[in-house]
């Protein structure tokens, strides 16, 4: 997709990106491309983004995160077995309550461009609500989980589990206290979050 390319690549990308980002909150989106877009709102959101092209640098740049945020002794709150699995090289200490843990690390449903914001459910967020949730989010998703809108990103999600809709569906967009967005039914009520996303390149 070229990511990294579109984001900081040479003075026609830049052009693009200051429009869009200038551009008033109900304004119409650009004609720009869905990762670009996405890069663009979630980062308006606050939310601290991190491309990598391989699950080595996924690894690599989680330990920076870790060491930046003296994270080596406190306990990450996980629900998903495959992900603790895929990252048990890491050291990470994990616990299955969230009142003991500094960090919740997790997967998602989709990223929406649209707005910036993550896409979850009960796959991800068992019957907690987000203020149930640790302060600190980790999510590790992949380019493939980009759509533009959440009616797609519903789509998605109805047609991935058919007869078996997932219940606790919300998204994740408040990066920073002092961001709001009224608008938002699926966001409403949900608390800001300090949240990174280790965005692994699929495509």
């Amino acid at each position: 997709m070229g990511l990294f390319d579109k984001l900081f690549g040479g003075g026609k990308k830049k052009a693009s990106k200051e429009t869009a980002e200038t551009r008033g909150l109900h304004m119409p989106d650009l004609n720009i491309p869905v990762d670009e877009k996405f890069t663009i709102h979630f980062k308006k959101n606050g939310g601290k983004f991190l491309y990598c092209d391989s699950f080595s640098e996924i690894a690599e740049t989680l330990d920076h995160i870790i060491i930046e945020n003296q994270w080596q002794d406190q306990a990450f709150f996980s629900m998903d077995d495959r992900l603790e699995a895929k990252f048990s090289k890491q050291g990470l200490i994990f616990t299955k309550s969230p009142k003991k843990s500094t960090v919740f690390f997790t997967t998602c449903e989709q990223l929406i461009a649209q707005n910036g914001s993550i896409l979850v459910c009960s796959n991800q967020l068992k019957e907690y609500k987000l203020h149930d949730l640790p302060e600190n989010f980790i999510v590790f998703a992949t380019t493939s989980q980009l759509v533009d809108s959440i009616g797609e990103g519903l789509k998605n999600i109805k047609r991935k589990y058919k007869n078996s809709i997932p219940a606790n569906i919300t998204t994740i967009k408040h990066f920073q206290s002092n961001i709001e967005d009224k608008d938002d039914f699926l966001s409403y009520g949900s608390s800001s979050k300090n949240l990174y996303l280790l965005l692994l390149e699929d495509l």
